[in-house]
């Protein structure tokens, strides 16, 4: 992965492959939940998919955070640049 001075991130056809996959995944937990209510199912049933939904979403977060550090963030303070470390740990606190 490169990470570029305007922002950007290049990723591998794999690594896109696999983000886009979860979020397939993701988009359909959600398509079911639009479903279940339509259906007028039962609030616990609601209320533990909503759940799956918020934890595959974490999961992903944390995932594309631990390839930013891994790349992105070892990059810049190679570089020198060390404020990084200030926007690293806004993102951390975003994510919880």
């Amino acid at each position: 992965m490169d990470c570029e001075s305007k922002r950007r991130t290049h990723r591998t056809e794999e690594e896109k492959k696999n983000l886009t996959k979860r979020l397939n995944i993701i988009e359909g937990q959600v398509r079911g939940i639009n479903q279940m209510i339509a259906n007028d199912r039962y609030c616990d049933d609601i209320l533990v998919q909503i759940a799956a939904v918020n934890k595959s979403l974490q999961t992903l977060g944390n995932s594309i955070l631990e390839n930013h550090i891994k790349t992105c963030v070892i990059h810049d303070i190679q570089m020198g640049n060390l404020d990084i470390l200030d926007d690293v740990m806004k993102l951390i606190k975003k994510l919880q």
